[in-house]
C-alpha cells in the first residue's frame, strides 16, 4: 500500500496555478461555514488548555504573597531565586506539553476538514464525525505526527530560519495526505509529504503564500472578525494540490467511513 502511494507521487500530474486558485475560490464558497465551525471547535478545545499554562504564574503570585506575609524575601514579596527558577522550569515544560496537545488536536480537526472538502467537492454525503481522527487507533498517530511536525519546524527555525520556507510545504501537505491515507504509518506519511513537497515545491509554496495573504487581507477588511471566516481558505489550495497531483480513485477510502462512524 505504501509503495502504491509513492508510485502515485512519482507519477503525479503537473499542476496549474491559476486553475487551482480558481477552484479554491469556488470550493471556499461552499465550505466557508464548515471551515468556521472547524476553527471554532479547535478554539473551544484549546482554550482550556491555554488556561492551564497560567497555573505556574498563579502559583508564583500566591507564593510571592505568602513569603511576603512571613518575611520570606525582604519587604518586596519576591519568592526565592531557587523557587523562581523551579517554577519557570515547570512553566516551560507545561507550555511544551500544552503546545503538543493543542497541535495534535488542531491537526486532527484540520484533517477532518479536508475530508469535508472532498465530500462537498465530489458531491458525497457528509457522514464523518468532527473528531474522527481524535479517537481510536488514529489518536496516537495524530499525536506522533503533531510532535514530528513541531520538531521539524523547530529544527528548521534553529538553522537560521531559511529552511523553514522549505519544510513549510511538506508540513502543510502532511495534513491532507494523512486525511486520505490515515492507515499508513507516521513515518511513511512524513516521507510521502516530503517526497510530494520536493516535486511540487515551487507552485505549492506560491499557492500557500497567496492564499494565506488573501485570507488575512479579506478578513481584516471585514473588520478583523472576518479572519475567523476566511482563515480556512488557506486549506483550499492544499486540498486541490493533493487532488490534482495524486487524484482519487472511485472506491478509495469510502469504505473506511464506516470505521470512523463506529
Amino acid at each position: 500500500m505504501t509503495n502504491k502511494l509513492f508510485e502515485k507521487i512519482e507519477n503525479s500530474k503537473p499542476l496549474d496555478f491559476g486553475d487551482i486558485f480558481n477552484k479554491s475560490i469556488e470550493l471556499f464558497k461552499k465550505v466557508w461555514l464548515q471551515g468556521f465551525v472547524h476553527l471554532l471547535i479547535s478554539l473551544l478545545i484549546m482554550l482550556p488548555l491555554f488556561f492551564v499554562m497560567y497555573i505556574p504564574i498563579i502559583a508564583l503570585a500566591g507564593l510571592s504573597g505568602f513569603e511576603s506575609s512571613y518575611g520570606g524575601y525582604g519587604d518586596y514579596g519576591y519568592p526565592s531565586e531557587e523557587l523562581s527558577v523551579g517554577l519557570m522550569f515547570l512553566f516551560i515544560i507545561l507550555v511544551l506539553i500544552i503546545t503538543m496537545i493543542a497541535s495534535a488536536l488542531q491537526f486532527g480537526i484540520t484533517a477532518h476538514f479536508y475530508r469535508v472538502c472532498k465530500q462537498v467537492d465530489l458531491g458525497l454525503p457528509e457522514t464523518s464525525s468532527y473528531f474522527m481522527f481524535l479517537k481510536g487507533k488514529y489518536l496516537g498517530k495524530v499525536f506522533a505526527l503533531a510532535i514530528a511536525t513541531f520538531g521539524i519546524a523547530i529544527l528548521a527555525a534553529m538553522l537560521c530560519y531559511l529552511p523553514i520556507f522549505y519544510v513549510m510545504v511538506p508540513l502543510q501537505l502532511l495534513g491532507v495526505i494523512f486525511a486520505f491515507h490515515p492507515e499508513y504509518s507516521a513515518s511513511d506519511l512524513i516521507k510521502a509529504s516530503f517526497k510530494l513537497g520536493n516535486k511540487i515545491w515551487g507552485i505549492s509554496f506560491g499557492l500557500i503564500i497567496v492564499a494565506s495573504i488573501l485570507s488575512q487581507l479579506v478578513g481584516m477588511v471585514l473588520c478583523f472578525v472576518g479572519i475567523f471566516f476566511t482563515a480556512s481558505f488557506v486549506f483550499m489550495p492544499i486540498y486541490f494540490i493533493y487532488k490534482d497531483a495524486l487524484g482519487f480513485e472511485d472506491d478509495e477510502f469510502e469504505n473506511e467511513e464506516t470505521l470512523f462512524v463506529k
